[in-house]
């Protein structure tokens, strides 16, 4: 029970209010105790000295209005003295009890400001018990409101890399394309189909960043076409294979299928979901050497497909998964800017199986031990 109402504000301020009024109550009784005695004994003394200047032959129904008077005064006088100091006690009650109900709200207040002045670090402190989920709506409030503060943080950072990102992976090609032209212009080039080939390249490796920042922009804010139907998983991978299969020869990588027998159909947009797996399957041919092998696999697991890539190729550092659907992210350094792609394709991957109600992961036993990618979709639901 006392948990229900340390947990509960609705409880906290009507008990707010019993305090106060129950102090109030303590406060005028305690006074017109102590008061009503002193002040009685003032007006009897008062009383008795004007009957003892004066004749005791004289009718006692005077005296017996005097002493009524004398007795209401007291009284008055008292429980005027004991309101006085009651409704100061139940004021100084009040204003400590509400400081504990505004404090936070206003402490809020002023860290929303600063917050919105770029200090995201801002955290409110949490009174209750978070790991015993003893919260009151103060508590929560706070909780939500430091859990907004940190992905606004984590947005902010993320905006800033993105930025610092892009400048680099723009800065590259374009260093390399003034370079052959300042060349040309020197004379130090010669003007061969071999120098015009290499600006060229640039020039389409430039082009293929700014396509993949567009899509990416376009995924993430689900501006695009996206049509969820019935689609065999077996077309999918067949499909990508069909695709594929003639530059995994020229390469001499071996690819290969295993999907399980009466796979269901899933809940996909199938030319978005070729997408992925044309991605995934093309990042693993980019990082498995001549001779190794890739392997494509489907099996049902409750009520969703799960999609596996499997390659032979360079692995991936177990402190690196968490970080390769990022945006720029490339787990070979030394190869990135010679064979790497763009260090989006995860980052559009991953943003197209949300969209389509999947999840998307990667799992690798260390660097040299090759990787593989899994994602999920739905089965497509029974009708009734």
């Amino acid at each position: 029970m006392l948990r229900f109402f340390r947990s509960h504000l609705a409880w906290k301020v009507f008990l707010s209010y019993v305090v106060v009024v129950l102090v109030g109550v303590i406060v005028l009784a305690s006074a017109t105790r102590f008061s009503v005695p002193a002040a009685f004994d003032r007006h009897l003394a008062g009383m008795s000295a004007m009957m003892s200047g004066d004749t005791m032959m004289g009718d006692a129904q005077p005296l017996e209005l005097e002493l009524f008077s004398n007795y209401q005064a007291s009284v008055t006088e008292a429980l005027s003295l004991a309101t006085a100091a009651a409704l100061i006690a139940a004021v100084l009650a009040s204003f400590f009890i509400s400081r504990q109900v505004v404090g936070p709200v206003q402490q809020m207040m002023e860290i929303s400001h600063r917050i919105a002045d770029g200090e995201y670090e801002e955290r409110l402190k949490i009174s209750g018990n978070v790991q015993a989920n003893q919260l009151d709506e103060l508590d929560q409030l706070a909780l939500t409101f430091n859990q907004m503060a940190d992905k606004l943080e984590k947005t902010e950072n993320m905006r800033r890399q993105l930025i610092g990102d892009v400048t680099h992976e723009l800065l590259t090609p374009l260093t390399a394309i003034k370079g052959y032209m300042e060349g040309l212009t020197d004379g130090v080039l010669a003007g061969t189909p071999e120098t015009y080939q290499q600006v060229h390249s640039e020039a389409d490796r430039l082009q293929r960043l700014v396509n993949g920042l567009q899509e990416l922009s376009r995924v993430e804010a689900g501006a695009y076409q996206q049509r969820l139907e019935s689609v065999s998983a077996y077309d999918l991978v067949e499909t990508v294979v069909s695709h594929l299969s003639r530059q995994f020869e020229e390469k001499g990588i071996r690819l290969g299928i295993k999907l399980d027998e009466g796979l269901p159909n899933v809940t996909a947009d199938k030319d978005r979901t070729i997408q992925v797996i044309t991605n995934l399957v093309g990042n693993a041919m980019q990082y498995t050497t001549m001779g190794g092998s890739v392997v494509i696999t489907a099996t049902t697991v409750k009520s969703d497909v799960v999609f596996c890539v499997t390659d032979t190729g360079i692995g991936i550092a177990a402190d690196q998964l968490s970080f390769i659907f990022n945006r720029f992210y490339r787990t070979d350094k030394s190869r990135a800017r010679v064979s790497g792609g763009s260090g989006i394709g995860l980052t559009i991957a991953q943003a197209l199986v949300k969209a389509q109600h999947g999840r998307i992961w990667a799992e690798s036993a260390g660097e040299g031990k090759g990787s593989s990618f899994f994602f999920t979709l739905p089965v497509v639901a029974e009708k009734q």
